[in-house]
């Protein structure tokens, strides 16, 4: 059965050979692999296919999944696997410690699968895995990030993860609001935007979120999800091009050219934005040091890469 339900009917696109992205040797990996594996850990860098992962992973970082590898949600563009999630393991804040302690992390990024299957969708365990990681960061003046599900909209669940004081609270908006109950049948846009307005109302650090494009949506439509989350107070944005998993996954409607990606992110800083990533091979969490460092430090912070490169714009 499609995962999908797209608004028009056209053979697949082909890939550019500019989105062909080296993903790294065997030994590039091993390391990461070989701390995930002995602590029971999971990458979404792995789960979800990411085109960064060789670079990611040869620098000896990973964003975490945490709460398993199974979710209790069906996004059409997304490849972690769908279904029954095992119990949250209670030894798993004390790994992902042990496991940035290893790899001699400044910055790490948590983000997990949904877990609907949860009474609290899984925010104390969210939490107890922010405070340890935050333990293990602080003697290296470390920060932690998280990038999490929707949690059902509960402020008070919100609340649990926030209290834990993550440096950086980021929630996607995924894609424009034309498009949003297509690609995410089991979330809304309402709930999105609710998420995010709570969490900037709670001033607690930066506030992050993201789109991918050439899902189908227009340049206008870009714009307008821009300046929607910039007024729900958001600081940091960032836009990458989607890249299906697979043939069962939503279609690739087009692929963005540079020049799009240039006028966004001028756009986006006109807005106000501490910070836009736009770029082809822009993730949410890629380069997440340097989007906190500039949201911090502002122009003092280094300027990113340019276009024509195959990381972030």
């Amino acid at each position: 059965m499609l995962l999908y339900m797209p608004s028009t009917a056209h053979a697949p696109l082909r890939l550019p050979e500019r989105f062909r992205k080296h993903t790294g040797t065997t030994a590039d990996r091993a390391r990461v692999h070989a701390l995930m594996r002995a602590g029971g850990l999971s990458s979404v860098c792995e789960e979800a296919r990411c085109p960064n992962i060789g670079e990611c992973f040869k620098a000896g970082t990973a964003t975490f999944m945490i709460l398993g590898d199974r979710c209790t949600r069906r996004c059409g563009f997304c490849s972690v696997t769908t279904g029954r999630p095992r119990a949250p393991d209670p030894a798993e804040p004390a790994e992902l410690a042990r496991a940035v302690d290893a790899l001699g992390l400044r910055h790490v990024v948590l983000t997990s699968v949904d877990r609907d299957d949860l009474k609290d969708k899984g925010a104390h365990h969210w939490a107890a895995c922010i405070r340890a990681v935050k333990g293990a960061v602080a003697p290296r003046g470390g920060s932690v990030e998280v990038l999490t599900p929707d949690f059902a909209g509960d402020p008070a669940l919100i609340d649990v993860v926030l209290d834990a004081a993550p440096d950086v609270f980021n929630h996607n908006m995924e894609t424009v609001e034309r498009l949003y109950k297509a690609v995410r049948p089991q979330s809304s846009w309402e709930t999105t935007l609710g998420v995010l307005r709570h969490v900037a109302g709670r001033g607690h650090g930066a506030v992050k979120s993201g789109i991918m494009v050439g899902l189908g949506e227009t340049d206008d439509e870009v714009r307008a999800t821009l300046a929607t989350m910039r007024g729900l107070g958001v600081h940091i944005a960032t836009l990458g091009q989607y890249l299906r998993p697979t043939l069962k996954h939503w279609p690739v409607d087009r692929y963005v050219d540079d020049d799009a990606y240039d006028a966004w992110r001028a756009f986006g800083l006109g807005l106000g934005f501490t910070h836009v990533f736009a770029g082809p091979f822009v993730r949410s969490s890629y380069h997440a040091a340097e989007a906190l460092a500039h949201h911090q430090h502002g122009p003092a912070a280094p300027a990113p890469p340019r276009r024509g490169l195959p990381i972030l714009a």
